[in-house]
């Protein structure tokens, strides 16, 4: 079975969708899928599905749910004349004590590729290859259709989820953007980072990385009116002055100071924290 995750949920044997669009099965599926080939306890499937407002039946129901995924899992391997579909559909979606696990029988999930790329560019970042940071970064973030799970429901479990890999999105793309930074791309990064920095008004990472890329553009001024806004926000909004970080940021633009020429590395994203 292939899983996509990153955009609009799909759940496909041999090309047959197996998704349902019954929000609560489809719920169902999406949060095994995120834990694939691990067991999902059926207490987290109920809080997922009903949250503080679980009715008596809920196990029975839940159970109704899970029968309506095999059937459907069943019918995709009827259709590739598969020897058993209904132990197929079993094997798939197993049931274990006390919850259920997602068997993708070797396939990768687009979460577990996502994770698998971030991770191998990562490696790459630290050990001063931006090169191969950038193209394995990216291909990671190529990967994502639009925001995690689109189109399904999401109870208090998928949502932690969601959040959780939006925020590594997030993590990634500056990680990808400093690379870019360092290997001198920094004229076509200015639309991507003005988007991300009106996006996130608050992200002080994100705009660290505008300002750079703006001074080396020579857009100096322009750096500077970017922290001045950022500064006047924060302040606004809770009552606080930028990071020791980005104020010694803006003093090296004020000072055209070396350390901001070039491709060199100079404070990168996920070291520009507070």
């Amino acid at each position: 079975m292939k899983v996509r995750v990153l955009g609009e949920f799909e759940a496909t044997e041999d090309g047959r969708s197996v998704a349902p669009s019954a929000a609560k099965p489809r719920q169902i599926l999406a949060l095994l899928a995120l834990s694939a080939g691990q067991v999902v306890p059926v207490t987290s499937l109920m809080e997922e599905l009903w949250d503080h407002s679980m009715p008596r039946s809920a196990a029975t129901t839940l159970q109704t749910y899970i029968l309506q995924l095999r059937r459907q899992v069943q019918r995709a391997l009827a259709a590739q004349d598969h020897a058993d579909p209904a132990a197929g559909a079993k094997t798939v979606l197993a049931t274990r004590y006390n919850g259920y696990l997602l068997d993708l029988r070797g396939e990768e999930t687009d979460v577990q590729q996502f994770e698998r790329l971030a991770a191998a560019g990562s490696r790459a970042q630290e050990a001063n290859d931006p090169e191969a940071a950038s193209r394995l970064l990216g291909s990671a973030l190529a990967l994502w259709r639009g925001p995690v799970l689109a189109d399904v429901q999401t109870g208090p479990r998928l949502a932690i989820e969601v959040m959780r890999l939006e925020e590594t999105r997030l993590g990634i793309l500056e990680r990808r953007i400093e690379a870019d930074l360092r290997l001198g791309r920094h004229h076509t990064l200015l639309g991507e980072l003005a988007v991300l920095a009106a996006e996130h008004p608050w992200h002080e990472n994100l705009h660290a990385l505008h300002m750079i890329a703006l001074y080396r553009c020579g857009r100096q001024w322009r750096a500077l009116d970017i922290y001045q806004r950022l500064r006047a926000t924060l302040i606004e909004e809770f009552g606080l002055e930028p990071s020791a970080r980005l104020q010694h940021l803006q003093r090296a633009i004020l000072e055209s100071s070396p350390e901001l020429d070039g491709v060199g590395r100079w404070a990168p994203a996920h070291e520009l924290t507070g």
